[in-house]
Formats: C-alpha cells, sequence, structure tokens
C-alpha cells in the first residue's frame, strides 16, 4: 500500500483562503461547483488542499467570487507567499481551522462591526479572563435553557 500523500503547505493555503471567501459569501460548495462546472466533492477536495488548483480554474473562481486571482495568495504586506517555518508555529493550524469555520467567520464578522477599538479590546480581555477560568460557569442555549459548564478544563 502507497503512503498518503500530504498536501502541500501552499495548497492547503490557497485552499484555505478559496475556503473562507466563499464563506464570505454565504455561498454553498455545490453553487460555487456548479460556477465552475464541476462537482461539490472537487470543491471540498481543492478546499483542503488535497487537489491543487489549475491556474485557469483559480482564475475562473477569482471571477465567480468577485476577487482577482491574487486574493487567494494574499499575506499581510508585499512579501510573495512563504510557508516556511509555518510547521514550528504551535496551535497555528488550530487557529487556521477556526477562523475558517462558519463559527469562527460569524464571530470575526460580527466583531469588525464593533467600531469602538476600547470595546474591542475590553472583549479580547473577557474572552482571555474566560479562557483561564476553572469554575463552572452559567451558559444560556440558544432554547434559552442554562447549561452549566467548566472553561478550560
Amino acid at each position: 500500500m502507497l503512503p498518503k500523500k500530504i498536501p502541500d503547505s501552499i495548497d492547503v493555503y490557497v485552499g484555505g483562503r478559496i475556503r473562507m471567501r466563499r464563506m464570505m459569501l454565504k455561498m454553498s460548495q455545490t453553487r460555487l461547483a456548479d460556477e465552475l462546472g464541476i462537482t461539490f466533492q472537487q470543491v471540498q477536495k481543492y478546499e483542503k488542499g488535497t487537489n491543487r488548483v489549475g491556474a485557469s480554474r483559480l482564475q475562473k473562481m477569482a471571477t465567480v467570487m468577485g476577487v482577482t486571482p491574487s486574493f487567494f495568495f494574499h499575506q499581510e504586506g508585499d512579501e510573495p507567499l512563504n510557508t516556511s517555518g509555518l510547521a514550528n508555529i504551535p496551535g497555528l493550524n488550530d487557529v487556521s481551522q477556526f477562523l475558517q469555520s462558519r463559527e469562527g467567520m460569524d464571530l470575526n464578522q460580527a466583531f469588525l462591526n464593533i467600531a469602538d477599538p476600547k470595546v474591542r479590546q475590553k472583549i479580547v480581555a473577557l474572552v482571555k479572563a474566560m479562557a483561564q477560568m476553572d469554575e463552572p460557569v452559567l451558559m444560556v442555549n440558544a432554547d434559552h435553557s442554562a447549561t452549566e459548564a467548566t472553561l478550560n478544563s
């Protein structure tokens, strides 16, 4: 049996940017696939980095999503995409996966809608404090029932 192929880190990064943009547009994988003339399974493979996105397909994807192809390679500053050393940063994959999840996108969009930087700083401080708590806290669920949960355990 052949060993499982590990996706290239750049393919994973680009796939994450594809997923992030698709979710920002509230577009399903099926709808994107239909626009591109491919299956939704192929979109899944692109988003996971399992399959590499060809240049013409990336161009079409960018057009469908209303961005330039360079969006999928964007990093802070004007430096070219560089993933060397990313594997050495503890927790980076967890953060990346969270930011690409529906919950992560919703949280980030809501946070960005807070105009006052002091309020944003206070929210960050509150979340950090809550992450350090070991005692039970009362949480209200979506159905308005209460649940006791222990944070950081």
